[in-house]
């Protein structure tokens, strides 16, 4: 008998010890949710890639307080439905503590109503509809400036160098594109700028030539596109084709600050402004060793969409290491207590205007620059000097 009870105890211990290491190998796991597939790839992609390289950088240095933090993928393909099944999926399957990503602005409006309703936190990192932080929901957090903040370093620019008085807002169609032309309208309006024409399109087009010839026929001082990254290509090409030429064509970020817009629009995206939220030579620390980083180890240039996902990992671990519980309560209220500085800029959740938990940053104007994305204002920062004014026969031929 004292033998049997010997070796039970034995068997017990030996037991113990096998399930020690898997308790010590728990992870921390979090759900983000990208386009990695459909006509947002390219976004998804560059983020999906910036939240791997961080992700290795925080494991090596330890975790989540000695524990492996483990990111989930979904994929959202760019549609709001798939998008809020798999934030469903993340949540009651795979039993996250919180949720991260966001790229278009309906996909991460469906995923934030989901993450409200469970009461899971979700960090956005990119999707820009101002109405995502303007619910009052206290489980969402949104990293990245909404997008009537976009135009804010566009505006000194436009008073003090190009001063039009005329513009043509071209908009797709999307929760992004509709709230962005209302904002940009406004700013016109508040700065003295005649609005000549606003007109929204079905994103994947093949054919803005109608469209364009009404804003060559309008012939404004200033073409604002809020685009993804195809309909931006062909909406230069085209204008390129058909001479339509403003003063200055301005993107509202999104697909123009991409190295494909480049690649896609070729000699017809030089000169080409945009505004943007970031740029590696900031005076952010780790911002320009983010952006060697990654061009070393993926061979292409990253830009903000990447450096917003990069950020946002850094964030999300932030929370997790303060948090006093990974119930989903004490997630938010660290996530709520979040100051630290990123390579994204400071980060610190904050309620201002009709927003709440709300990151808020400064933004920026970059130019196209001999087939270089070059951050030209404010002057203090730039990277190289801005070019205007342009002479777009010289330019295009």
């Amino acid at each position: 008998m004292k033998r049997m009870v010997s070796a039970i105890v034995t068997l017990s211990f030996a037991l113990a010890f096998l399930v020690l290491p898997a308790f010590a190998q728990e992870t921390v796991k979090v759900g983000i949710i990208l386009p990695v597939t459909g006509e947002k790839a390219k976004f998804g992609e560059i983020e999906k890639k910036s939240f791997e390289m961080a992700l290795e950088e925080i494991n090596a240095a330890g975790g989540i307080n000695g524990k492996k933090l483990e990111f989930l993928l979904e994929d959202d393909t760019g549609r709001p439905d798939v998008a809020r099944s798999a934030a469903e999926k993340l949540i009651t399957k795979d039993k996250v503590v919180m949720l991260g990503g966001g790229y278009g602005s309906s996909e991460t409006f469906a995923i934030a109503g989901v993450a409200q309703q469970s009461r899971i936190p979700f960090l956005v990192n990119t999707g820009s509809d101002d109405k995502i932080t303007e619910k009052k929901w206290e489980y969402i957090f949104r990293l990245n400036p909404p997008v009537s903040e976009y135009p804010k370093g566009l505006e000194s620019f436009l008073t003090e160098v190009v001063k039009p008085k005329t513009a043509v807002i071209l908009y797709e169609n999307t929760n992004f594109g509709s709230s962005g032309s209302k904002e940009f309208k406004a700013t016109c309006e508040r700065l003295g700028i005649k609005v000549l024409m606003m007109e929204g399109y079905e994103h994947g087009g093949v054919d803005f030539k109608p469209l364009l010839i009404k804003v060559k026929q309008a012939n404004p001082d200033l073409v604002y596109m809020i685009s993804y990254l195809m309909d931006a290509s062909l909406l230069m090409r085209q204008s390129l084709e058909l001479r339509v030429t403003p003063k200055l064509f301005v993107g509202g970020a999104a697909g123009f600050t991409l190295p494909e817009f480049q690649k896609n629009a070729g000699k017809a995206s030089d000169m080409v402004y945009s505004a943007t939220l970031w740029y590696q030579t900031l005076p952010y620390p780790g911002a320009k060793k983010y952006f060697d980083d990654f061009k070393k180890k993926f061979g292409v240039d990253t830009e903000y969409h990447g450096a917003e996902a990069y950020a946002a990992a850094f964030v999300i671990a932030d929370a997790l290491k303060r948090t006093k519980s990974m119930g989903p309560e004490d997630v938010r209220q660290a996530l709520a207590a979040t100051d630290m500085m990123t390579v994204f800029g400071p980060v610190k959740f904050i309620a201002y205007d009709t927003m709440t938990n709300q990151n808020k940053l400064p933004t920026y104007l970059v130019q196209w620059i001999d087939g270089k994305l070059e951050l030209v204002w404010p002057k203090d920062v730039a990277s190289k000097p801005y070019v205007y004014p342009i002479d777009w026969e010289k330019v295009w031929k």
